[in-house]
């Protein structure tokens, strides 16, 4: 990628409109300020119907986005993992656990870890091999040879979906609405998905409300399933809420769904346009799968950032944050950090699993419950394509997301090459 010059002076990553530029500007943007400016101070863009808030301090690299992370008392959660100041009751409405510190964020967090441990992942390894292979068997009953058709709607999209629904205990006939939902919460910025913040809070209340009524009924009527086991946890004596559950539930349904739906979106369009590191990983699968799939979440990093605040004074690179201001993780910045990656911009499933991508946090007490999860899901549905579609190849370019939070795409068309 030809990275080209831009003025550290004349950057202002805020505004809405250099998130709807071209994605080479946008790499350009953020080398500059890894190189000239990496700790740099932004405005807010007000939003409608909140007070414009105060600015922040952009972070764009890897060992501060780390450092960050990994110190939670002196760069707190609780008072809202997103840029915008939203109440505590927002904050813990639309982010549940991420945007709490400790005690309640370790009681929480325990209560449902328990549903995403290794172990666990491992017991439900036949169930999302299944699920890929469902996935498959539709694509190829529904389209033959040199057909195209949408990758995102029909395989990266429903994949991820089933799964965390299967998990939850959710019934297929809600897989659509649930789908519909986590769009419109993920891409609230984006026309094709309601694009306002009215419309954001309807469709969350809506989601809330749902999994409230789902947890209730667990607690009443305990299944086979993540919200029974959740209902019914007991840590120090207490039980999650069906409030708190009503929360947790949006977290995880939205991140489960999304942030795996766009990773495997994203490799796949890396696979089309570098055959050589398709063929590479498809000829010796097993051995280079997981570097494979921790190169994927690099590239894609499909959280683009989250947000601290400063407990106290404090430094960062010798720039001098104060107290209650915000530190922003630009995680899809980190990510390209070429004191970290060699050819950062270069698609390699051989790279060096050391240090790590931060394309799932950064370590610390909020590092994604998720995470082995995602890395199974993105493992089983290449190896199903490697297998049953080894020519499958992306078309066209994507439609992606308008948003500064999530890299996500749209739509993206494909074929299975006869």
């Amino acid at each position: 990628m030809e990275l080209s010059p831009v003025a550290v002076d004349s950057i202002n990553i805020s505004d809405p409109e250099f998130w709807k530029g071209s994605r080479q500007h946008r790499e350009s943007v953020f080398a500059t300020l890894r190189r000239e400016a990496p700790v740099k101070f932004f405005p807010e863009i007000p939003l409608a119907n909140f007070p414009q808030g105060p600015g922040y301090w952009a972070l764009t690299k890897h060992d501060d986005i780390w450092h960050v992370s990994r110190n939670p008392e002196l760069f707190c959660s609780g008072k809202g993992s997103n840029i915008a100041d939203l109440t505590v009751e927002l904050n813990e409405f639309f982010g549940s656990m991420i945007s709490m510190d400790d005690p309640k964020h370790v009681r929480l967090r325990t209560i449902v870890s328990k549903g995403f441990t290794p172990k666990e992942i491992t017991r439900i390894e036949e169930y999302v091999r299944n699920k890929a292979k469902s996935i498959v068997d539709k694509v190829l009953a529904k389209y033959g040879a040199n057909e195209e058709f949408d990758f995102v709607d029909n395989i990266a999209a429903p994949f991820p979906l089933q799964i965390i629904c299967e998990m939850m205990g959710i019934p297929e006939s809600d897989e659509r609405q649930i789908l519909e939902w986590t769009n419109v919460i993920l891409g609230a910025g984006d026309p094709d998905f309601g694009g306002t913040l009215e419309n954001l809070i309807t469709v969350a209340l809506e989601m809330f409300a749902y999994a409230q009524a789902l947890g209730e009924a667990r607690l009443a009527n305990p299944t086979d399933d993540l919200t029974s086991v959740m209902m019914h946890s007991i840590v120090d004596g207490d039980r999650m809420s069906s409030q708190e559950f009503g929360s947790f539930f949006i977290l995880l349904v939205v991140a489960g769904n999304e942030t795996t739906r766009n990773a495997i979106s994203h490799g796949m369009l890396q696979l089309t346009e570098h055959p050589d590191q398709k063929a590479a990983w498809y000829a010796d699968f097993e051995s280079k799968t997981k570097g494979a799939v921790e190169e994927i979440v690099r590239w894609a990093s499909p959280v683009i950032h989250f947000r601290r605040t400063a407990t106290r004074d404090t430094e960062i690179r010798g720039v001098k944050i104060k107290e209650g201001e915000k530190v922003v993780m630009w995680y899809n910045s980190g990510n390209r950090d070429e004191e970290i990656y060699e050819n950062p911009y270069q698609f390699n499933i051989a790279r060096s699993l050391a240090p790590a991508q931060v394309g799932f946090g950064a370590g610390g007490p909020h590092f994604c419950l998720g995470a082995n999860l995602a890395r199974r899901e993105i493992a089983v549905m290449f190896d199903e394509i490697r297998r049953r579609l080894p020519n499958l190849v992306i078309t066209g370019e994507p439609a992606y997301l308008q948003s500064n939070f999530i890299n996500g795409i749209k739509r993206m068309p494909c074929r299975i090459n006869g």
